[in-house]
Order: structure tokens, then sequence, then C-alpha cells
């Protein structure tokens, strides 16, 4: 059952250490599952972490997670292959995807060379709740801020554009995102930008902002930073605590 209007929750969280295994999925990746409006079976959830390079640990960690959320969870991978014969169809046929984090600049330039931008925008549009953290947070829409090319942080601009805003993550935590982003929509560089604290995740309908949502208490935020002639303005957005799962 796919939700009822494309959907895609953009977040900085999503993980908690586990008591069972290193890692658990956290509120976010569980809103993101109740987006879908899935009930009565087991909820498909495909976790693609081209961002990371597909690193075996990541996936084996996601899967552990995946059996004690009671997610029929698979993973796709793309290194050294693709790990399903029919990618689209893979992704048409779940749930949710969500897309771990790491290198932005690296997971767009594997995508493109997979084509896998106009299956994902498929699966958007026919219910597929597109989610992720991160690298998996910045792809969905024009671009954001990253360190996939080094210690300094740069602007990446060639995200798929699902959504048509820059989009900037762990606000809170690194100090270098919030002045950065200030700058790259000063100048124009980005579009009006939506930015996550961590632990917070951003709610779209088609490409209407309509909720933020976190899984850490107050003071986690998320923020809109639009132009204003060459400065940059930044409101602050409430947001709703989720439920811990």
């Amino acid at each position: 059952m796919p939700a009822d209007q494309p959907t895609i929750l953009a977040t900085s969280g999503g993980y908690r250490r586990g008591e069972r295994a290193p890692l658990e999925l956290d509120a976010l990746v569980h809103h993101a599952v109740d987006l879908s409006g899935v009930h009565g079976r087991r909820p498909r959830v495909t976790v693609v972490g081209t961002a990371s390079g597909d690193q075996r640990a990541f996936l084996y960690d996601h899967l552990q997670a995946g059996r004690l959320a009671g997610f029929d969870l698979t993973v796709l991978e793309l290194f050294p292959l693709p790990n399903v014969e029919d990618v689209p169809g893979h992704l048409l046929d779940q749930d949710v995807v969500w897309v771990g984090g790491g290198s932005v600049a690296n997971l767009l330039a594997v995508w493109a060379v997979h084509d896998l931008g106009p299956a994902l925008r498929a699966a958007w549009q026919s219910g597929v709740v597109l989610s992720g953290v991160s690298a998996g947070s910045i792809c969905w829409y024009v671009g954001g801020t990253t360190d996939s090319f080094g210690p300094e942080l740069r602007a990446v601009t060639n995200g798929l554009a699902l959504l048509p805003y820059g989009n900037g993550v762990h606000y809170d935590s690194e100090a270098r995102r919030r002045p950065l982003v200030h700058r790259l929509v000063a100048d124009g560089t980005l579009p009006e930008t939506h930015c996550t604290d961590d632990g917070v995740g951003l709610v779209y309908h088609g490409t209407e902002l309509v909720e933020a949502v976190a899984e850490r208490d107050a003071p986690a935020a998320a923020y809109r930073v639009v132009r204003d002639g060459d400065a940059a303005v930044e409101e602050r957005l409430g947001t709703r605590r989720l439920t811990r799962s």
C-alpha cells in the first residue's frame, strides 16, 4: 500500500545505539514507515548504502536492525555491481527507500552512472516514501553543504532536485554548516534552504514542506533560510516530538 501522495522524509537522524545489536532504527525511520501507510504485513524497506561505498559492515548492521524492528528489510548495493537484476522494479516494490550517510558527491556520481535518478523519481511518484540521513537527505534536494571533497565544507549543487530547495544537515553539531548555508543562500548558489539539527526530519508531500519532526527533545529544531537582498535570513521552525519506538 503506497503513500497516498509523493512523500519525502529528509533527516539528520534515524539511528540509536542498540541493546541487542550495534545499531537500532530510531523514531525517524519508523516515522518514514508510518508515512507509507503500510499495515497488515511487514513493511518493505530497502537501504541504499552507496554513499558509504556499500560497506558490508554498514549493510549488515542495517539488516540486523531491520530484523529487530520487524521490517522486511533489504539492501540495494551498486558495488561492485547491482545486487538485484531489476533496480527500478525493486524500488517500486518498497514501502520506504532509506538512503544512508557518507559522501553525497560520490553517491550522486554513482547514481548517475546507473541512471538511478529516474527510477527513484518514479518510485516517489508512485507513493514509495523516500527518506534518509545526511547524504541520504541532501540527495533529494537541489544541493547542500558537504565534506565529500575534504575537511573544508563545500557546496554540492547536482542533487536529484525532487525538492526545489537546498538542504543543510547536522546544523547544530557541525559549527561550519550554518555559516556556509547562509553564504550560499545569500550569493544565490543555493535556493531557499531547509536545515535540520541532529535527530530532526522534514516531511514533504509533493514539494511542500508540511512538518518538522524530532526523535530528540528540544532544542533540536529545523530551519528555513531564504535570501533577502544580499543577505540570508533564517527562520526557526517548530518540531513535533516523535514517540521513540
